[in-house]
């Protein structure tokens, strides 16, 4: 009966601020949904080095929950969660392209590693294992790990920009927008059935089950170090096989 309650109270504040728009009633949403700023910037700091400061992607995406409480529209069939997520995860990553906090010697290796993975999966039609990639990079083994891990503060903004889980209605598309989402939802799909086993299972559960890393890691008896170069490598051969499929697309 309370959580009734509750329910009835913050429609009745949608409505009340959607009238008139006063600063009193934006905070007090704002306060109400503050938790979920903190879940995105807790699942987007994961892999950004720990020099980033973590207040400054909260205050970020502090103004992304604002934006979408001012745009949110009440009589859409959507969950508020469901479209301030979106807005607050773009807030982030707005403020983390500003920072631009890879270094260049680092974007070089990452560019390398990428093209590498590319070229050899359109070669071999297939995944490449670790072995393939390490000779064709010239390094050893140790040495590919080793450049992975570093690659994984990479792998965010291409992630995010990669993966929607989201349905088109809960960002502001057009209709017009549909069918190109419902391609690029397919595309991406057969993307994830191209991993391999254990990279397929850590993708899905992290953002279509939004587990983190930690608790993948329980659930596949692997170091959380090891679930993170599985993330980082799964990103890196699923950028590939999109870009692929956008040259085929155009041609």
């Amino acid at each position: 009966m309370e959580s009734n309650e509750k329910k009835i109270d913050v429609t009745e504040l949608w409505k009340q601020y959607k009238i008139n728009k006063s600063v009193a009633l934006r905070n007090k949403l704002a306060e109400m949904y503050l938790p979920l700023v903190k879940i995105v910037c807790g699942r987007l700091a994961v892999s950004l080095p720990p020099h980033l400061d973590r207040d400054d992607l909260l205050s970020s995406g502090f103004f992304g929950l604002l934006d979408a409480i001012d745009r949110f529209d009440i009589n859409r069939n959507v969950k508020f969660e469901t479209y301030a997520g979106v807005r607050i995860r773009g807030s982030m990553l707005d403020y983390l392209r500003s920072k631009d906090w890879i270094p260049v010697t680092m974007r070089q290796k990452i560019r390398r590693y990428e093209q590498t993975v590319y070229r050899l999966e359109s070669e071999l039609g297939r995944s490449a294992t670790d072995k393939e990639v390490a000779e064709a990079l010239g390094i050893t083994l140790d040495e590919l790990q080793t450049l992975v891990s570093q690659c994984n503060a990479a792998t965010v903004i291409p992630l995010e920009e990669y993966i929607k889980a989201d349905s088109p209605e809960s960002i502001d598309a057009n209709p017009s927008d549909t069918a190109e989402f419902l391609e690029l939802k397919d595309t991406l799909s057969r993307a994830i059935d191209r991993l391999p086993e254990k990279e397929r299972i850590v993708v899905s559960l992290y953002y279509y089950e939004e587990l983190t890393l930690k608790e993948i890691s329980l659930i596949l008896k692997l170091s959380e170090a090891r679930i993170s170069q599985l993330h980082t490598k799964a990103i890196f051969r699923m950028r590939g096989y999109l870009a692929r499929a956008k040259e085929n697309m155009e041609m």
